[in-house]
């Protein structure tokens, strides 16, 4: 099967039964999703959805982050992964908003990667969600899913060369919804361990599908 075939029949499939695919973090406007994405790195939705009320009651702005100590930030994020740098880079996230940006979220993967605790994968969610560019975030989903599915070569061994690739085959107006469809596919269907291949749709075009359960008659 041809590449662009495979991605036909995902559009296809995903435009039909998930046609308003989004992110599973709970935000209200563009600094709390900032906020949230990057509290996510190596960790769950899940978590950062449940400590996410209290931090942003607390600190319901970035001027009230700017101003606030790393020690305070962290009391409120101890629960998720590597607290000590995530608390560090909120606070420095923050002042450096208020001091260059006038507290208002960057337009531009450039700009926002100038904040601490922001790199490629996080600047593509914001510029993606709140500003509906077409930028590919590759987490560790998408980097699993794109491998298995086959829609990228095995050469794209980095998540900038997955990013590449993915977007030289995707339309540029649903490149935002794509992003979601693979991350909700490998969250829930194309699981690290054990995927479900039995329930999945999209078997048939599955290079991984063939390979170790077609081939090996499971």
């Amino acid at each position: 099967m041809l590449k662009k075939d495979r991605f036909r029949f995902l559009i296809d499939y995903f435009t039909t039964h998930f046609p308003t695919a989004e992110t599973e973090l709970h935000f209200s406007n563009p600094y709390e999703l900032l906020v949230a994405v990057i509290l996510s790195a190596q960790c769950t939705d899940k978590r950062i959805n449940q400590i996410s009320p209290a931090l942003f009651a607390r600190f319901p702005e970035p001027e009230s982050l700017a101003a606030a100590s790393v020690e305070e930030v962290f009391s409120y994020i101890r629960s998720v992964s590597y607290p000590n740098n995530k608390a560090k880079h909120l606070v420095g996230m923050a002042r450096l908003l208020m001091s260059e940006f006038g507290g208002e979220i960057p337009a531009t993967v450039a700009e926002l990667q100038r904040l601490p605790g922001v790199g490629r994968k996080t600047a593509n969610v914001i510029v993606s969600v709140v500003y509906n560019q077409p930028a590919m975030a590759v987490d560790t989903h998408v980097f699993r899913v794109s491998h298995r599915l086959g829609l990228v070569p095995r050469t794209a061994t980095t998540p900038l060369a997955v990013e590449k690739s993915l977007m030289a085959h995707i339309p540029t107006a649903l490149v935002p919804r794509f992003h979601h469809w693979l991350i909700l596919h490998g969250r829930y269907v194309c699981i690290a361990r054990s995927p479900k291949c039995a329930e999945c749709a999209l078997k048939p075009v599955c290079k991984y599908y063939e390979k170790e359960c077609i081939m090996n008659d499971v």
